[in-house]
């Protein structure tokens, strides 16, 4: 039991850790991976983030035009 509440918050950095990563590369602020912290907010951000136009891909789209 004692192992379970090492590994728990190592693995919740981890998570925050990868969604920063995927928030930044995709284009937006790193700070919107706080949000996975409150509980109803997280899904609907995982939602919003999935559905939208990402700023990177639109800016590659455009340099691509040009």
């Amino acid at each position: 039991m004692e192992l379970f509440f090492v590994l728990l918050p190592a693995f919740a950095l981890f998570c925050l850790w990868l969604g920063y990563r995927i928030l930044v590369k995709a284009g937006f602020d790193g700070w919107w991976t706080l949000a996975l912290l409150v509980p109803v907010v997280n899904i609907i951000m995982i939602w919003v983030f999935a559905f939208s136009s990402w700023p990177n891909l639109r800016a590659n789209a455009e340099r691509d035009l040009n």
